[in-house]
């Protein structure tokens, strides 16, 4: 695949991210949901840290996962131009265009929503708002994305470890970067050999 092929896909995926995102973000209130399916529902929050909600403790912590973000996109841009440039394997090159284009978009939210929209506590978020919940590099991503396949079911007693609780399987809510990014790695995982061999 072309270095040219590679761009149009990262800024296809940039772009149903970023619309995903931004229209979730004007017409939900933090924490409101709407039921698709039983088993699939579109519902917003907010992630202030890594992934599944992991945060970075400390005044600065924000700033340094943003940086570190920003760097590895910088990373894995090289190894997208080297990859092309080389010509290898079209496995990897739609890869990491996914994985780029995943990590690219969930850093445009930690760089600039704080200082474009103001917050979506019990009112609607307004884009380019007088009011903005944050500074630059201090942005939360936005989650919607939910399939609890399996919701509040009760784990019989003798389980171990979980036994006698409630669980809800798939628990996760992600969005289209955090998608194109696990497709990616999925790519990487499960065509290895092809992902890794030269194209033809």
């Amino acid at each position: 695949m072309k270095l040219r092929n590679s761009a149009l896909l990262i800024i296809l995926i940039l772009l149903i991210d970023q619309w995903s995102k931004m229209f979730v973000k004007t017409h939900f209130v933090l924490g409101e949901q709407v039921e698709v399916f039983r088993w699939f529902k579109i519902l917003f929050i907010e992630n202030e840290g890594m992934a599944w909600g992991t945060v970075i403790p400390g005044e600065y912590g924000k700033l340094f996962l943003t940086v570190f973000r920003i760097f590895a996109v910088g990373a894995i841009g090289y190894w997208l131009w080297d990859a092309t440039r080389k010509m290898r394997s079209n496995y990897l090159i739609v890869a990491i265009c996914l994985i780029f284009a995943g990590a690219f978009g969930n850093i445009i939210d930690s760089v600039f929503y704080g200082i474009v929209f103001d917050d979506s506590h019990h009112h609607l978020a307004t884009y380019l708002s007088n009011k903005p919940y944050g500074t630059l590099f201090h942005g939360k991503v936005v989650d919607m994305f939910y399939f609890p396949f399996i919701e509040d079911y009760m784990m019989p007693s003798w389980v171990p470890f979980i036994g006698g609780k409630q669980i809800t399987f798939f628990n996760a809510i992600f969005n289209v970067a955090d998608f194109a990014i696990s497709t990616g790695v999925g790519i990487l995982i499960f065509f290895n050999k092809k992902a890794f061999a030269h194209s033809n």
